[in-house]
């Protein structure tokens, strides 16, 4: 039977990552990089696809999971109908080198003699590659193309139907290693680690970066671990963070909005860069802000909304035909041809990159503000223009209400830059395309019969999106428009305390069928907002709501059903837990994120 998706945790070393389930089985993993092929891929299908099991063999009556502390490393333990308790430690040591990428996985006797069972099914390229398997002295050495495993143990191994098996007891007391390593296959076969002395220098690692951040108030345990959970989302080489470490995850059981999100989204920047800055971690922030700079360099017309770990911009999007999808949700796609997409909001949100790295203290430099001057001539001569909008839509280009006020971020942010700190640019040309936008929106975007802020320009349908209005300042929180917006959305959008993204049943909005969850990121603004208001119990009534939607180990995906009770799309989700951070702190003390940015 299929896994929930809230029944993985995460694990990752910031080159990639790996969900490992109650039941002892990692379902997911790609190698070396987040966006590599999968060598377990049963998550999107079935054991036959790729996994790799360890558990007892015989009835658990009891599961019990954690991170150690403040850190990714993930205990859990089964307890048996006797009694009898195993825990098993699964961990990806940082990387140091490149060239290798490590697993460990230990077995701890805690109580009585517990018999357990190991199945690795290795399938390179997402499922769909039975590879050489060869036995060693260390255990095994699994080779298809470019890609090879080794499997280091001390248990005995052998191979039945294209899997690998084994049988063994562990005591009360005793450990039992194993160390799965991936290499390019061109190279001589690496050498041991040791995993006991990975599993200490890993915990150490992780602890030293949690104690960076300062007292996150009074959710303080969900901030933490949703820091940990972006830095493991962080490819570490380049700065760049992906949007999640999944792609396929259905945003609707056996529907077909199933997309990759193993790549950097330009929209989620400026959030994230407060999440970061607001929690003390500067080094992560100036790096992600680095890996902007550097993917976004060229024509600004060829500026995309997404781009891979290291900036790459071709990211082709193809369906893998042999996955039957998560739960039978197909199509399984690998790549995402949203990256071609038409998008206003991002110049706005690379504006605000470099306006919110200014009110740090940082000086982002004259290569910068000559990026960011081409960009506004981009802005200015194209804000008119139709896009597909922060949803990505597959319909036709509309005028999105959402596109146009990030296009007023891009002219507004430009302006105090000169305003401010003293740069250079033709400020009275800005100050009047920046009216000239802001009246656009309200003129156009705002639907007097509804009393709201619309979706696009001239429908009568609404968008959560809109809830930005706020918090970037475009209006006031207590304007009667936003409060008439906000009472809108809570009416029509909400569903048992969420809110959705906009209605998918409305004909032709995206040119998919109908059918998604609650969006957690609107969610979490709709809190945003009531706390801008002065509505603190309110806002807080839904953040506690947003709270007790994570998993045992704390982690969110990106949509939740209301009446299946379950989480739904990528998981974990870099923008939902940027978004638990930034309004932990809205609520927890004033000058929060949303305060900073609507007074900006």
């Amino acid at each position: 039977m299929t896994m929930r998706i809230e029944d993985y945790a995460l694990i990752g070393n910031t080159h990639t990552a790996a969900l490992v389930g109650r039941d002892g089985s990692i379902d997911w993993l790609c190698m070396p990089r987040f966006d590599s092929g999968a060598c377990f891929a049963a998550l999107l299908g079935t054991p036959e696809n790729g996994r790799w099991l360890i558990a007892p063999d015989a009835q658990v009556t009891a599961v019990r999971r954690q991170y150690r502390g403040d850190t990714l490393v993930l205990e859990t333990e089964f307890e048996l109908a006797g009694g009898e308790r195993v825990a098993l430690i699964d961990f990806m040591p940082i990387c140091e080198r490149a060239g290798r990428i490590d697993l460990i996985r230990i077995v701890e006797g805690r109580r009585g003699v517990v018999p357990m069972r190991l199945e690795a099914i290795f399938r390179f390229d997402y499922g769909r590659i039975i590879p050489w398997v060869r036995s060693r002295d260390y255990g095994l050495c699994a080779v298809a193309g470019p890609d090879a495993l080794q499997l280091r143990t001390p248990v005995q191994m052998h191979g039945e139907d294209f899997t690998t098996v084994a049988r063994f007891s562990v005591l009360e007391g005793e450990r039992v290693p194993f160390t799965l390593t991936w290499q390019p296959s061109h190279l001589p076969e690496s050498g041991p680690r040791f995993p006991l002395k990975e599993l200490e220098e890993t915990e150490k690692y992780w602890i030293k970066w949690s104690a960076r951040c300062p007292d996150g108030g009074e959710w303080h345990p969900q901030v933490i671990r949703s820091l940990i959970t972006l830095k493991a989302l962080t490819y570490s080489p380049t700065g760049g963070i992906v949007a999640a470490p999944t792609t396929s995850l259905p945003e609707q059981i056996g529907g077909v909005r199933n997309w990759d999100y193993r790549y950097c989204w330009l929209r989620d920047a400026t959030f994230t860069l407060y999440a970061m800055l607001g929690s003390g971690y500067i080094e992560e922030a100036a790096a992600f802000r680095g890996w902007l700079l550097r993917a976004i360099a060229g024509q600004p017309g060829q500026m995309q909304i997404m781009y891979g770990l290291a900036g790459e911009r071709r990211l082709t999007e193809f369906e893998a035909t042999w996955l039957p999808g998560y739960e039978n949700s197909h199509p399984v796609r690998i790549g995402n041809a949203a990256h071609d997409q038409f998008q206003l909001d991002v110049y706005g949100e690379i504006l605000d990159v470099f306006h919110t790295v200014q009110r740090y203290g940082f000086n982002p430099g004259d290569d910068a503000w000559k990026v960011a001057q081409v960009l506004i001539d981009f802005v200015e001569n194209h804000w008119r223009e139709p896009d597909e909008g922060i949803w990505e839509v597959r319909g036709p280009r509309r005028h999105f209400t959402h596109s146009k006020v990030m296009a007023w971020v891009a002219v507004d942010r430009a302006v105090k830059a000169v305003e401010r700190y003293g740069f250079e640019g033709p400020v009275d040309r800005w100050r009047t395309v920046r009216d000239a936008i802001h009246a656009d929106v309200c003129r156009n975007g705002f639907n007097a019969a509804r009393n709201a802020f619309i979706q696009y320009y001239g429908a009568d349908n609404l968008d959560a999106s809109v809830l930005m209005m706020t918090l970037v300042g475009f209006l006031p929180a207590t304007d009667p428009r936003i409060v008439g917006t906000v009472e809108a959305i809570q009416r029509d959008l909400m569903d048992e305390g969420l809110v959705r993204r906009y209605s998918t049943k409305v004909s032709g909005v995206d040119g998919l069928p109908p059918g998604e969850g609650a969006f957690l990121p609107c969610t979490f603004w709709l809190a945003d907002n009531l706390a801008m208001m002065g509505r603190y119990d309110e806002a807080r009534v839904i953040f506690e709501r947003l709270v007790g939607l994570c998993n045992d180990v704390g982690l969110l995906s990106e949509e939740y059903d209301p009446r299946g009770k379950r989480q739904l799309g990528n998981f974990p989700q870099a923008f939902t837990h940027v978004f638990l951070i930034n309004t932990a702190h809205n609520l927890s003390r004033a000058g929060g994120p949303a305060h900073q940015r609507a007074k900006t």
